[in-house]
């Protein structure tokens, strides 16, 4: 696989001349960034179409940029980048909560957007980073006070919508659990604890059997759902747990297909969580879900989404999740370093 940089590809030194099938992700990603840019507003912020400007949607087209190796500041998107960053950090609360737009789970966007500056803050400009430092300690801190509100045995460690939810889904902890380990990995304070009761939390939703993950306890499994377990622990260093293991085999058995709900956030979790599985796993990941996605692309660089939340959230979100999935293996992001 090659990297992106300047609407090019270039190979690393030494590497093997790429295959038609990273030509066609390159060629993919440089028109989904080409697409993503024109939809960049004036004020830096990108849209989610239900809701209108989004701190989530921003900060998934600012990673999209960074998974396809361009830097703020620098090159044909860095000022965009920069604005969009810039645009996240303005819409911070007092309390640290970082959303704009209509919500009925404000976590989801907090913790998309907690895990953007820490991924993103080894990147920016000597003048961004303290802004950038700044919000994600306090960012941080609002996640690991939603973990401790007092819960439920069979709820304990995770998160919810609120920050103050009695009870916790493996969606919503699945984004927290990415953003505690991309913020500890970048040196804010994070115990280990906060994370070790989260990873508990995340094989209580794996089915008995360890046959893929449920959305809570008890729940039936699917297969956006097991992709979020099988990352979540593996970001985690839970590497090659029965949980994680059982699941990949739940996902070469009954691969995420176009017609499954939430099918762009499965596309996402599941191509990197089969990523760092790797194997014969990761192999038949890649080439199935990159496949389905190159097929769904539109000529204008965009995707959208056939299922009606996913289709909700517009084109800038759908291309952005896209993109995500299919630069795993440049490993530009921290999040996705084996």
């Amino acid at each position: 696989m090659v990297g992106i940089a300047g609407g090019f590809s270039f190979p690393t030194i030494g590497a093997a001349e790429p295959t038609a099938e990273e030509k066609r992700i390159d060629a993919a990603i440089v028109n989904a960034l080409q697409f993503l840019s024109r939809e960049q507003m004036p004020s830096g912020a990108w849209r989610i179409d239900a809701y209108g400007d989004s701190t989530a949607a921003t900060s998934l087209a600012v990673m999209s940029f960074l998974a396809a190796g361009h830097v703020p500041g620098e090159g044909p998107y860095g000022q965009q980048i920069e604005r969009g960053i810039s645009w996240v950090i303005d819409h911070q609360a007092e309390n640290g909560m970082i959303v704009h737009q209509k919500s009925h789970g404000p976590l989801y966007s907090h913790g998309i957007s907690t895990l953007m500056l820490a991924e993103v803050i080894g990147m920016v400009d000597t003048s961004l980073v303290g802004p950038v430092r700044r919000a994600l300690e306090n960012a941080v801190r609002l996640i690991l006070d939603a973990q401790n509100v007092p819960k439920k045995s069979s709820h304990e460690g995770g998160w919810r919508y609120q920050p103050t939810s009695r009870d916790s889904d493996l969606s919503v902890t699945g984004w927290q659990l990415l953003a505690l380990r991309a913020a500890k990995n970048v040196g804010c304070d994070v115990p280990a604890d906060s994370i070790e009761r989260a990873v508990e939390y995340v094989k209580m939703c794996s089915l008995a059997n360890n046959r893929g993950f449920a959305y809570q306890p008890g729940d039936r499994t699917s297969a956006t759902r097991t992709g979020t377990g099988i990352l979540a622990l593996e970001i985690c260093g839970a590497h090659h747990t029965p949980e994680a293991l059982g699941g990949a085999d739940f996902l070469l058995e009954r691969p995420l297909e176009f017609s499954d709900q939430y099918f762009y956030y499965g596309a996402y979790y599941s191509n990197i969580g089969m990523f760092k599985i790797g194997g014969r796993h990761w192999e038949s990941s890649k080439s199935h879900l990159t496949d389905v996605l190159l097929d769904k692309q539109a000529d204008d660089g965009s995707w959208t989404a056939d299922d009606g939340s996913e289709r909700a959230a517009g084109r800038n979100y759908c291309t952005s999740m896209a993109v995500l999935a299919l630069a795993v293996e440049y490993r530009y992001l921290p999040i996705y370093q084996r």
